[in-house]
């Protein structure tokens, strides 16, 4: 469910974190990844999640009535829920009367079961057995939660009883055999679903569990006390003085960095003891969990504990995303670049899983209190789940069957109506999910072709200037962006990647990385963005790269962290300014090529000039309006760099500047990037006709997705490689014809209704 928690609004905040350190994790080899679950959630009756109905002599015939009716609009799995509060009662006394009615019912009519387990509200005896495990605010504030938001799992007692839950479940569920999987947190926070509007800027949590479990983060990180008093800047004696910062100073913020790093690790560290308590029940069923939004969105300013998506992954089979493209204003719906930048970043994060997860899909118009979304179409639902599967998703749940019955989102996000009649996207969307039912291998096999761009999602960057920091909140996600839907618009694949693969020199795929707004930085990451270029790769970095440290301290040099010889300039002076404009100075270069003197690059917040170091063989591509460096390349080793002294991608948000739109697309012939295909309708920055190519075993499968209002004509030329026959089968219409491929093209030209979708399987002939 996309709940409002503690004032979190997912597109005005902002994050860090670690290495958490769980690559040496237990893998299980036999785990089910051979179906694709296309849902839609219920858990019997009309309760709104999380909560359950209470079972009546009636309950058995309308919730089979309910089952069929799923069953017969196309869908395959049911996506139910299990909740601590109403199935513990009393402290080891379990009632999963719900779920055993359920799963038997499903069962019947033959239905999947795919498990959500809510445990953000607890059962009362929860806080009456163990008072000292409350959440406690930064003033000191103890939460006596109203259900929600339950106790802190810092603390082994709760912790205990909350791992045993999952593991009851798992006993119960594992017996049936149309079991499908499970999903085990939603919208992972430290809190959820309160809002203490009455404690201002609220953090959580300072409860002694969490004091204690970040005191011995601590003990690990710095080993010895000393060696925290030195990082801290304090005087401590003993380890048990020590505590998270609860405001902030004028010297070191390295606490805050310290805190919010650990806060992070540790939602990891307990979506991990999750995991494993599943699974010393169930070896085989899948696992997932799915976030509130794209973490580039998230900042660990937010007091109720924002998570990473590419670490949150780790544990998991799987790690999906909440899609509500219209959750509750017209004002604040979706652009079609927000729903291509949450869908690519969570396919991202989950790179090394092959997959991801759409967790919830809004099913009808949004409701919060009195605000009210457009209505939900069978377009909307169209366009947002062929997108989702274009870009690799390898399950789709949507939320939820019948309307909210109750709370503040009552009356919205439903398939069907309350009163239990069909709509019109009911039924499109379970004939879109037979379209699934009947290709199950090729969308579970099929892959995203690979990616030689990466941009680099580095949250460390919104740790500088520590807690009070309040200025440019949007400053990282709008610099990813700005990248990002230019290569999106031109169909070009891209992916994000953590400044961790960087650090682990883990980007032999890419032969180009952009780091945007990289404002802190690792020596780590200084030493593998070294080793990328000195073999071969191409980099572009944004003004005063690495002028902070993790720790929060200050380069004598920008570029920092001795990254000044790849770039072979240091920084001469930085200005803040509104208007930025640069002039190009060498339009002989790939990445200018095109550009006549007239044209302009322009930037956002900095004005960086660069001084050229001694001995430099730096090209200056761009000079600032007083005419000293500004943009400048540098052969280093096998590879270049590109320092940009301005912010590119965060002037390129949201309304996109035909020359920057220029300058990123060019890249790719700095860097001598072949793109895989490319389209008659390439650039378009409105009306956007998207097209995802994906791998499989003796071909492609081509996606064409019309987000225009209008019918399109496009022509998709396809680099394969070879000469050749090929079957060109249409997915969804069924019909069949051939293609040839000629000087190692293959050109596929379509017309395409608004807001249409074709997906072309092709397979080459033997």
């Amino acid at each position: 469910m996309k709940k409002e928690s503690i004032q979190f609004n997912l597109f005005f905040v902002l994050f860090l974190s670690f290495s958490i350190g769980l690559q040496g994790q237990k893998k299980h080899k036999d785990i089910e990844k051979d179906f694709f679950p296309f849902s839609v959630w219920y858990s019997g009756g009309k309760a709104r999640a999380p909560m359950l109905s209470a079972i009546t002599p009636r309950s058995t015939d309308e919730w089979t009535t309910d089952l069929k009716q799923i069953k017969d609009l196309g869908f395959n799995t049911v996506r139910t829920w299990v909740e601590w509060a109403a199935c513990e009662p009393e402290p080891g006394r379990y009632n999963f009367d719900n779920l055993h009615l359920l799963m038997r019912m499903a069962n019947e009519v033959g239905l999947k079961v795919f498990i959500q387990i809510y445990v953000d509200s607890a059962p009362d005896w929860v806080a009456h057995n163990h008072p000292h495990a409350l959440f406690e605010t930064q003033s000191g504030h103890k939460v006596h939660p109203q259900s929600a938001p339950g106790a802190c799992m810092d603390n082994k007692a709760v912790e205990d009883a909350i791992l045993n839950f999952y593991s009851e479940t798992a006993k119960v569920a594992n017996s049936y055999p149309n079991l499908f999987g499970w999903d085990l947190w939603s919208e992972p926070h430290i809190i959820n679903w309160a809002s203490l509007n009455y404690i201002p800027n609220v953090q959580f949590c300072f409860c002694e569990g969490t004091q204690t479990k970040f005191r011995k983060w601590l003990e690990k990180k710095y080993h010895t006390l000393e060696n925290l008093n030195t990082a801290w800047y304090r005087n401590f004696t003993d380890w048990t003085q020590v505590e998270a910062p609860r405001f902030s100073t004028i010297l070191s913020y390295t606490d805050f960095i310290d805190w919010k790093t650990f806060i992070y690790e540790k939602l990891v560290e307990d979506m991990q003891a999750r995991y494993n308590a599943i699974r010393k029940v169930d070896t085989t069923h899948l696992i997932t969990a799915h976030a509130v939004g794209a973490s580039l969105f998230q900042s660990p300013h937010v007091g109720a504990g924002a998570t990473d998506d590419f670490l949150m992954a780790r544990p998991l089979d799987y790690y999906g995303v909440s899609i509500y493209p219209k959750h509750n204003n017209p004002q604040y719906a979706w652009s079609v670049t927000t729903l291509r930048t949450v869908m690519d970043f969570i396919r991202s994060a989950n790179r090394e899983k092959g997959g991801w997860y759409v967790g919830e899909l809004q099913a009808g118009l949004g409701t919060v209190a009195l605000q009210v979304s457009d209505p939900v179409t069978s377009d909307d639902h169209r366009i947002w789940i062929w997108s989702a599967i274009a870009k690799g998703a390898k399950g789709v749940n949507i939320y939820a069957y019948y309307p909210m019955s109750s709370g503040y989102e009552a009356g919205g996000y439903g398939l069907i109506n309350l009163d239990g009649t069909i709509t019109e996207r009911a039924v499109n969307a379970g004939q879109i999910a037979d379209v699934v039912n009947r290709n199950q291998q090729l969308f579970l096999n099929a892959t995203p072709v690979k990616a030689e761009v990466g941009i680099v999602y580095n949250p460390l960057t919104q740790m500088v200037g520590g807690m009070q920091r309040q200025d440019f909140p949007g400053a990282l996600n709008q610099s990813l962006i700005g990248y990002f839907q230019t290569f999106a618009n031109y169909n070009i694949p891209v992916d994000f990647i953590h400044r961790e693969h960087i650090e682990k020199q883990d980007f032999s795929q890419y032969k180009l990385i952009i780091i945007p707004y990289p404002i802190m930085f690792t020596r780590k990451a200084a030493a593998g963005l070294r080793n990328f270029v000195e073999n071969g790769g191409y980099v572009l970095a944004e003004a005063r790269i690495g002028w902070n440290d993790d720790r929060g301290y200050a380069s004598e040099i920008i570029p920092g962290l001795g990254m000044h010889d790849i770039f072979g300039v240091r920084e001469d002076e930085i200005r803040m300014r509104d208007d930025i404009r640069f002039t190009i100075t060498n339009e002989n270069h790939p990445a200018l090529q095109g550009f006549d003197e007239n044209s302009k690059l322009t930037g956002s917040l900095y004005v960086q000039s660069l001084k050229l170091l001694d001995n430099s063989d730096a090209k200056i591509l761009a000079s600032t309006g007083q005419g000293q460096p500004t943009i400048v390349s540098n052969r280093y080793g096998k590879g270049e760099s590109m320092l940009v002294g301005t912010y590119m991608g965060m002037a390129n948000f949201s309304k996109i500047n035909p020359d920057n739109d220029k300058f990123f697309v060019n890249l790719l012939n700095w860097a001598k990037i072949e793109r895989p295909f490319t389209t008659t309708l390439d650039g378009r920055s409105s009306n956007q006709v998207e097209v995802r190519l994906q791998d499989k075993k003796d071909g492609y499968l081509l996606f064409i997705i019309n987000h225009s209002s209008e019918s399109e004509e496009i022509g998709v030329e396809l680099n394969i490689g070879s000469n050749g026959t090929y079957t060109v089968r249409d997915i969804i219409n069924e019909t069949i014809k051939k293609a040839y491929s000629i000087d190692n093209k293959l050109i596929i030209n379509s017309r395409i209704d608004s807001k249409g979708i074709h997906i072309i399987e092709l397979t080459a002939d033997k």
